[in-house]
């Protein structure tokens, strides 16, 4: 049997993790393949909170727009004790700012935010093949080799690096032999329902607390008539399964028996499950989402993280195949490994508050909108690099955003100039634009998009939010990586510094050479 076409990457599972990094794996034109067990896409509400971070992300990924019209702010609270109702603000609502552009958690049912990815990824041109399950996963130096079953059959996929997205119980975890640390809570149990409603007013989430971590809760989720019903069961109690039976246990706790259920929707029992692989990869296969990690529910951290790691994994495998060094590659679990230690200790800590009735664990802040994450003292951002910092950022934090002026007079805003699957080189003042200039970078793999920020042709800073978000206090030059994340900051030494520090993260054949300066786009202060 001839041995079909090696593919670039094959992705194992189609949930947001997965889609988001195909996403950004197509639009910079590698040739992907990727497959779900499922017969369809995921039809229940499940993870429901994005975070202001990977609302960044899905603007970069171009389907911001489809998960901003799923979705909606959080309501307050409503806490119920008795016939009394007392609200409460989990999330502070904040006013965008120049930096921060989308301050506040978005509350929209998983099944919403995958069909936004998977409409954004057949934009591109590409469609997850439903019903092709992994049966087997072998690698050698120069390829994987995937067994498929689906409706037509057995086949064998050849790709040149595989992903595994599929979930908590996930296959190619398995395949690998990666051991999955951490525990799971039998006796803990939470029965989620989302179904039609009537009797409940919508502008609440509600909560019906009780003694001994005793609790139902119901979320309504928008443009719909549906909460999202959460029922903690007790250590030996049957999940409830007949519609009449669910309304009779959330009559009995609640006491409201205006409340009806008309239509169920989606229901599954959770169990508290917290794990961490050992290891985000091993060979030519790597890890993302919950199949790297799994969490509670609480803090609405799983989904976040688990789409960053497909968007810190995304470009790391486009400069590898464009001829980067793939120790590249390593830096993925060096970098996103710690980060979900740290989620998973933030999550597990607000869901056992929950059961103590701990008011703190129903606030929500900045630990959990994931702006803060930072990769510094990481291997792409050494503590004692020879580079400096500004007053305000380290190398290996997020890049803020910023509003600017063209040369035009026209505005825009930074992120804007990031979107795409280039790195990014910020100029500010005249000697780094003069060094960025001379910048060399390869002609393969990301190209370079070269921002200048000063007279006489580059941006302006007019209202300063660039200088103020970066802490900027002379010239200074920012490289930015394709995931939004500062590669280097250099405020002396601009053009030897930023060069050793792209070299890290860039193909090392055919570069540019000195004598052949990018082209400057009229008018924009950007050159690529």
């Amino acid at each position: 049997m001839t041995r079909p076409q090696a593919v670039d990457v094959l992705i194992i599972g189609a949930g947001p993790s997965g889609s988001a990094l195909a996403i950004d794996l197509v639009r910079r034109g590698l040739d992907i393949r990727i497959i779900d067990k499922s017969l369809h896409a995921f039809e229940g509400s499940r993870a429901k909170g994005i975070q202001p971070r990977s609302l960044e992300v899905l603007e970069d990924l171009g389907a911001l727009d489809d998960v901003l019209a799923g979705g909606d702010i959080y309501p307050k609270l409503g806490i119920h004790a008795g016939p009394i109702g007392v609200p409460w603000k989990m999330f502070p609502h904040k006013e965008a700012t120049p930096d921060v552009p989308y301050p506040n958690t978005w509350l929209i049912p998983q099944f919403r935010t995958d069909r936004a990815l998977h409409a954004r990824l057949g934009e591109l041109g590409r469609e997850v093949e439903f019903g092709k399950e992994l049966t087997a996963l072998t690698q050698d130096e120069d390829a994987v080799v995937a067994k498929v079953v689906g409706a037509d059959g057995a086949e064998e996929i050849i790709a040149r690096y595989a992903v595994g997205a599929d979930g908590g119980s996930s296959a190619v975890r398995k395949q690998l032999d990666i051991g999955f640390v951490g525990t799971t809570d039998e006796s803990d149990r939470v029965l989620i329902v989302d179904a039609s409603v009537s009797g409940l007013a919508r502008n609440r989430w509600h909560m019906w607390p009780g003694l001994g971590g005793k609790l139902i809760a119901a979320c309504p989720l928008p443009h719909s008539d549906m909460f999202q019903w959460m029922i903690r069961l007790t250590p030996d109690e049957n999940p409830p399964q007949q519609i009449g039976a669910i309304i009779d246990r959330i009559h009995s706790h609640t006491r409201n028996r205006h409340i009806q259920l008309h239509e169920i929707h989606w229901t599954s029992v959770f169990r508290p499950n917290i794990r961490l692989a050992e290891h985000y990869g091993r060979g030519r296969v790597f890890l993302v989402g919950d199949a790297a990690h799994v969490h509670t529910p609480a803090g609405a951290q799983g989904l976040n993280t688990g789409m960053q790691d497909g968007y810190n994994l995304g470009w790391k495998l486009g400069q590898v195949l464009a001829g980067a060094d793939p120790a590249l590659l390593a830096t993925y679990e060096a970098e996103r490994q710690p980060i979900a230690a740290g989620v998973l200790g933030l999550s597990t800590d607000k869901w056992g508050g929950i059961a103590k009735l701990d008011p703190s664990s129903m606030k929500r802040g900045k630990d959990e909108q994931q702006l803060a994450l930072t990769y510094y003292g990481g291997p792409l951002a050494p503590a004692d690099r020879d580079s400096s910092d500004t007053s305000t950022l380290h190398v290996g934090d997020r890049a803020p955003d910023a509003r600017l002026l063209g040369a035009d007079g026209a505005e825009t805003r930074l992120f804007n100039l990031f979107q795409g699957p280039h790195f990014t080189a910020i100029a500010y003042g005249p000697r780094a634009a003069r060094d960025l200039e001379l910048l060399n970078w390869p002609t393969t793999g990301a190209r370079l998009k070269r921002l200048t920020v000063g007279p006489p042709e580059g941006f302006s800073d007019p209202e300063n939010t660039l200088r103020s978000a970066y802490g900027l206090t002379g010239d200074t030059l920012l490289l930015i990586r394709p995931d939004g994340y500062i590669g280097h900051i250099a405020t002396r030494d601009f053009l030897t510094t930023t060069q050793a520090a792209a070299r890290a993260m860039s193909p090392r054949a055919r570069s540019r050479t000195m004598s052949q300066p990018s082209h400057t786009t009229p008018g924009s202060g950007a050159t690529e």
